[in-house]
């Protein structure tokens, strides 16, 4: 081999893109600077995931003025990309005839909730543009719960019959010349739509032409209802390592498939679901909001736990005669409470994620509180010893010290049990466990920390 050998070059690797944020901060400064004639080549190097976002990143005003410069023909894709409060920001910022011409290559299902967030003159303009045969389409997947598996599903897909042989499915597809996105088996159904199985195409490809799908095709493939809520589809992606995901009616005829692209998305939102639910705000919380909107979102929360304050001060109202007389109880009883609400909250974090996840059952609720209770006694025992030896060094009384830690196992092991409790009662009727949970905790171990400390230092200490 030669130095000229086009072999004997070595390879050289191409310099690693930079870090999102970086372009995005170039983007920001381009707009602050007034640099607008650099934008769009900067844009042709973001996928559309990555141009969304940019999007989310920018504050509003700056947020149109990029969106303007974002090519119509790569708009659609961005927006079907974008968490819901972003999109529906935007949407009230465009004209009707953008919006159309944005929509006019999207899925169904981003069409669809397109239309949620839209206005009543972008949703009719939308519906007005399709051919009737989409529109059906559009019209039936609204036709589905918000929050349900018809609204994820795409209609794309290739349906065979199980009698048919492997050589005239090629001989089909070969005249079809394109498949759907994420395409990795081919549907089997009976002549009714009836679902059957799945025929993975590596089969398709390497088995005897002569041999039929029924031979081949796999029973055994998972199908889901289409009214299945969104959260189990998730668990069944993240379970089963699917690419797609079949859904069928009630009668289990073949409605559509759920593709990996829209589950990993689906996913995503369900993990940071619980995390933002239990600091009472929205999962797709938009974090360039305006100031307005974004308080108005969070003031209910607040106002309900100001109202749980107000409980826990009632409490500490009783004992007003109490914290008179000793007056290092008033300084010591923010302890308890304290340690009680984080011991809580941890309880109350994993308790969410395992519902989440499908991992707590009836089977493993004992267990699971017993496991609980345990921790909190070892946790409650060893820092009721240090902050009982703090208190007595602080305030040379070995009473207070020896309640304060009383107080402190007490609260901890209701900690623990209400962390665990709290979101399987909310669960079963009906409540979010990860909106409304922690409000509830949080009074709780106010009201137990105070209570306990406060009343055992009354009966014991006066």
């Amino acid at each position: 081999m030669t130095d000229n050998d086009p072999r004997s070059t070595p390879f050289t690797p191409e310099d690693p893109p930079r870090p999102i944020e970086d372009r995005i901060a170039e983007i920001h400064k381009h707009l602050e600077d007034q640099r607008l004639e650099g934008l769009p080549s900067l844009i042709e190097q973001f996928s559309d995931q990555e141009t969304a976002t940019a999007v989310e990143a920018l504050p509003l005003p700056e947020r149109q003025r990029f969106w303007e410069l974002v090519p119509e023909t790569r708009k659609g894709e961005v927006l079907s990309k974008m968490g819901d409060q972003v999109r529906a920001t935007l949407l009230s910022t465009l004209e009707v005839g953008e919006l159309v011409a944005a929509t006019a290559d999207m899925h169904t299902p981003d069409i669809a909730e397109v239309i949620d967030e839209a206005s009543e003159e972008q949703r009719d303009a939308i519906l007005e543009s399709l051919a009737p045969e989409r529109r059906a389409l559009v019209e039936d997947t609204l036709s589905y719960p918000e929050d349900s598996a018809g609204r994820l599903m795409e209609r794309q897909l290739v349906a065979v019959r199980a009698d048919v042989s492997l050589d005239v499915i090629k001989r089909y597809l070969h005249q079809r010349g394109i498949l759907p996105r994420r395409t990795t088996a081919l549907m089997v159904v009976d002549r009714q739509g009836t679902f059957l199985g799945k025929l993975p195409l590596e089969l398709l490809l390497t088995k005897d032409p002569e041999m039929t799908v029924s031979e081949l095709m796999d029973a055994e493939a998972v199908s889901i209802n289409v009214l299945t809520p969104l959260s189990e589809v998730a668990q069944l992606f993240q379970r089963r390592d699917l690419v797609a995901l079949p859904v069928v009616d009630d009668n289990h005829k073949l409605l559509g498939r759920i593709v990996l692209d829209d589950a990993i998305e689906l996913i995503r939102t369900e993990a940071e679901g619980p995390m933002m639910h239990m600091a009472g705000l929205e999962s797709d919380e938009d974090l360039l909001a305006p100031v307005v909107i974004s308080a108005k979102r969070r003031l209910f929360w607040l106002g309900m736990n100001l109202i749980t304050a107000f409980l826990a001060a009632a409490v500490i109202g009783i004992f007003e005669a109490t914290l008179d007389k000793l007056v290092a109880l008033a300084v010591l009883m923010p302890i308890v409470a304290s340690m009680g609400g984080i011991a809580g909250s941890q309880t109350l974090t994993l308790a969410i994620r395992g519902m989440a996840l499908g991992q707590i059952t009836d089977a493993n609720k004992r267990w699971l509180l017993t496991k609980e209770i345990a921790i909190s006694v070892i946790n409650g025992l060893v820092w009721a010893v240090v902050v009982g030896i703090v208190a007595w060094l602080w305030f040379d009384n070995a009473g207070i010290s020896l309640i304060l830690g009383v107080a402190m196992v007490i609260n901890l092991l209701v900690a623990a049990v209400f962390g665990l409790a709290i979101p399987l009662i909310l669960d079963r009727v009906g409540l979010d466990p990860a909106l409304s949970g922690s409000v509830v905790l949080t009074t709780v171990t106010d009201v137990v920390g105070f209570m306990s400390f406060l009343g055992l230092a009354t009966l014991f200490l006066l």
